[in-house]
């Protein structure tokens, strides 16, 4: 199961320059990336270690998961 949903949302949510890598190399750079969630003000910011995933990658990953229509029912 595990392996068809990688597929799943390599075809689904990964930009088409990420979507060759490997199912090990997609878990390793977005699922096992170490972060801190901080709240300022009014806003959360999300901060990733370094080299692992770029903002303008992961803003595009929740682009297309925002495109994605939910079922109807």
């Amino acid at each position: 199961i595990a392996y068809n949903l990688g597929n799943l949302w390599r075809r689904l949510v990964l930009p088409l320059r990420v979507g060759k890598w490997s199912l090990t190399n997609l878990q390793q750079r977005l699922v096992k990336t170490g972060g801190r969630l901080i709240q300022h003000a009014r806003y959360y910011w999300l901060l990733l270690a370094e080299g692992h995933l770029t903002r303008r990658l992961f803003g595009a990953m929740v682009r297309r998961m925002e495109a994605l229509r939910a079922p109807a029912g």
